[in-house]
C-alpha cells in the first residue's frame, strides 16, 4: 500500500530546488545563451521577455490542476516533461534555425514550470503538517535560491570552461542544456519513489457553476480592495527600472569593450553575476527581512527603497569607465544586495495587503501582474540600448526607478493600519 506520509527531509528540499531551476535557466540563463550564440541585443530582450508570459497568467489554469489529476501526478509528469523539453532546446542549437526552435522550447518550458510551480505549493500543503510548513518555509526558499546559483553560477560557468577548451559554443550550451535535461529525468524518477500519497491529495472533478462564480468573486474582491489602484500601480512600476537591467546586465557585461560592454568571458558571469551576484541578493533579502520584522514596514520602507535603486548608478559609472573584473566583482555584489533588501518591501507589502479571506489567490493575482510589469519593460530594453548605447542606457534605467518611488506616498496613505 503507497505511503500516505514520508519525512519531508527526503523530498522537499528537492522539489523546491527543481521549481527555482527551470526558472533561472529560462529567464536568466537563455539570455547568456543566446548572447554567446551571437544574437542581437534587441532580439534577445524583445523576445526572452515573452518568457515571462506563464508566470502571468498560471492562475487561469490553475483550476485545471486541481480538475484532473493528483498533484503528485502532475509533479513526476512536469518534471519529466521539463527533460523532454530542455533536451529538445539543447538539440535545436545545432540547427541554422536555432533561435526560434529553441525560443519554443524555452516557451513550452516556462508553461511547464509554471504548472510545476502549482502543483508543488499545492502538494506541500497537502504532504505536509502545519508544524512541518512553518520549519521548513525558510529551507525551501533557501534551495530555490541555490537553484539559481547552481544555474546562473555553476551552469554559465561550466558553459565557459567547455567554450574555452573547445572554442565551440553551440556545442558547450548543447551540453549544459542536456545536463540540465538529465537533472530533470533524474528529479521524476527519484520523486516517483519519494513523495507520499497524501490522502487529501485528490483530482477535485469538473468545474461547476459554484467555482466559477467564486472564481470571478476572488477576482471581483481583489479589484475592489481600497486603494487598489495606488497598489496596482505600485505592483507594475515598483521594478520598472530593475526590469530594463535585468534583461541587459548579462550582455553588457559579455559584450566587448569595444562594443561598450566590460569583456568579461562567459565563465567570469557564472562568477560575477551568476554566483558571488546571486549570494549577496540572497544575504540583502534576508538582512532586509529581519529589518522589517524589527521596526516595521514603514519605517523601513523608504532606506530600503533608496538602498535598492541608487546602486543602478554603478552601472552607469561601469559604462563609462569599463573598469577591470576585479572592481566589476564588488560592484555587482552591492547592486545585487541592495536588489535583495530592496525586493523584500515588495514581498512583505503583498503579503501584508492582501485580502484575507483569499490570501493565496490574491497573491498569485498580484504576482502575476508582477511578472506583467517584469515583461514589457524587457521587451523594450534591447531596442533601446541598442538606439542610446550602453552610457545613457543605464542613466534611463536610473531615471525609470523614480515612478515606482512615487506610489509609495500612496500605498502608505492607503495602508495605514497595514503597513
Amino acid at each position: 500500500m503507497p505511503s500516505t506520509s514520508r519525512n519531508p527531509w527526503t523530498f522537499v528540499l528537492t522539489l523546491y530546488f527543481f521549481e527555482g531551476l527551470p526558472y533561472v535557466i529560462i529567464n536568466t540563463v537563455s539570455v547568456i545563451l543566446y548572447k554567446r550564440m551571437g544574437v542581437d541585443n534587441a532580439s534577445i530582450a524583445f523576445w526572452t521577455s515573452w518568457l515571462y508570459l506563464p508566470w502571468v497568467i498560471k492562475m487561469f489554469w490553475a483550476p485545471t490542476v486541481e480538475m484532473t489529476a493528483t498533484k503528485r501526478s502532475w509533479i513526476l509528469s512536469m518534471q519529466l516533461a521539463m527533460g523532454l523539453s530542455l533536451f529538445l532546446a539543447a538539440y535545436s542549437l545545432t540547427t541554422p534555425h536555432f533561435f526560434m526552435l529553441s525560443l519554443l522550447a524555452f516557451v513550452a518550458s516556462a508553461f511547464i514550470s509554471a504548472t510545476y510551480d502549482i502543483s508543488t505549493d499545492g502538494f506541500y500543503m497537502l504532504a505536509l503538517n502545519d508544524k512541518e510548513q512553518a520549519l521548513f518555509a525558510g529551507l525551501r526558499t533557501s534551495f530555490y535560491r541555490l537553484a539559481m546559483i547552481f544555474g546562473s553560477g555553476y551552469l554559465v560557468y561550466l558553459a565557459g570552461s567547455i567554450e574555452a577548451s573547445t572554442g565551440n559554443v553551440p556545442l558547450s550550451w548543447m551540453l549544459i542544456l542536456s545536463l540540465a535535461a538529465t537533472l530533470f529525468v533524474l528529479a521524476s524518477l527519484y520523486h516517483r519513489f519519494m513523495l507520499p500519497y497524501p490522502t487529501a491529495d485528490k483530482r477535485t472533478g469538473t468545474v461547476g457553476a459554484a467555482e466559477t462564480a467564486s472564481f470571478r468573486e476572488i477576482i471581483g474582491a481583489y479589484f475592489r480592495q481600497e486603494g487598489i489602484a495606488a497598489t496596482v500601480a505600485f505592483i507594475l512600476f515598483y521594478r520598472l527600472g530593475e526590469a530594463m537591467l535585468l534583461k541587459m546586465v548579462s550582455p553588457f557585461l559579455l559584450d566587448a569593450k569595444e562594443a561598450g560592454g566590460l569583456g568579461l568571458t562567459t565563465s567570469d558571469v557564472g562568477l560575477v553575476y551568476g554566483t558571488v551576484g546571486v549570494i549577496c541578493l540572497v544575504s540583502g533579502g534576508i538582512i532586509g527581512g529581519w529589518l522589517i520584522a524589527k521596526f516595521g514596514l514603514r519605517r523601513c520602507i523608504w532606506p530600503l527603497v533608496l538602498i535598492m535603486h541608487l546602486p543602478d548608478l554603478f552601472f552607469v559609472y561601469m559604462a563609462y569607465a569599463q573598469p577591470s573584473v576585479g572592481l566589476v566583482y564588488p560592484l555587482v555584489a552591492l547592486e545585487q544586495f541592495g536588489y535583495g533588501m530592496g525586493f523584500i518591501v515588495f514581498t512583505v507589502y503583498l503579503m501584508y495587503t492582501v485580502d484575507s479571506r483569499y490570501k493565496t489567490s490574491h497573491y498569485a493575482i498580484s504576482t502575476g501582474i508582477m511578472a506583467l510589469g517584469m515583461m514589457f519593460p524587457g521587451m523594450a530594453s534591447g531596442a533601446i540600448q541598442k538606439s542610446v548605447g550602453y552610457e545613457m542606457f543605464f542613466i534611463i534605467v536610473c531615471i525609470m526607478t523614480i515612478p515606482g518611488m512615487l506610489t509609495i506616498p500612496f500605498i502608505l496613505k492607503h495602508s495605514e493600519n497595514k503597513v
